[in-house]
């Protein structure tokens, strides 16, 4: 018999790979009848929402973790920078973890996990702007730029690691150093497409 634990993990497992599965597929991938999944769960709106708190959850553990707060609290650039690290290393393994819950429509939706995901958001805008302050970010960004740049990079993360473009490995270094040095090559090595 399977526990509503094991039954969770699976779900997540099979939605990170197919955001649109049902519940029969849901019940398989988990090992589990379908009607044994109802009995968890009386509908698919139920595990989502069961999921949406487990992601939301390891959200606010990764910030506990990484030590934001106090880091945001001290103002001192070397704690600040140690504790970005910290929370951009264990987003990669979230969005690798919980990549579904980034983008699906119903667990964004939901009133609780929405207010739960709102003051996480306003404890990382704190966070960033300590960071800016600091000289660790650029003081000319929008806070909520940076917000929602990490926000648009742990979906890279997830689709990367789901298609298999980059080695798991290597992805914390790449997300790093996308975040904050940027995509752009060196002044003047611009091409030009052979114009010149």
């Amino acid at each position: 018999m399977r526990s509503t634990d094991e039954i969770i993990g699976a779900a997540i497992r099979c939605l990170n790979a197919d955001p649109t599965a049902s519940m029969a597929q849901l019940a398989e991938a988990a090992g589990v009848s379908r009607a044994t999944l109802h009995r968890h769960f009386a509908s698919r709106e139920d595990l989502l929402r069961a999921l949406g708190e487990r992601a939301t959850r390891r959200w606010e553990e990764s910030q506990d973790a990484a030590g934001i707060d106090a880091a945001a609290a001290s103002g001192d650039p070397d704690r600040l920078a140690a504790a970005l690290r910290a929370l951009l290393t264990a987003f990669v393994a979230d969005a690798d973890d919980f990549g579904f819950a980034l983008t699906d429509h119903f667990v964004n939706r939901v009133p609780e996990l929405v207010a739960w995901g709102s003051r996480l958001e306003e404890r990382e805008i704190a966070f960033y702007t300590a960071c800016r302050r600091a000289g660790v970010l650029r003081a000319d960004l929008p806070v909520r730029w940076v917000s929602n740049t990490v926000y648009g990079l742990m979906i890279s993360v997830r689709e990367s690691l789901r298609r298999g473009d980059v080695a798991r490995r290597d992805v914390p270094a790449l997300l790093i150093e996308t975040f904050l040095t940027g995509a752009g090559g060196a002044p003047g090595s611009v091409d030009d497409g052979g114009t010149r």
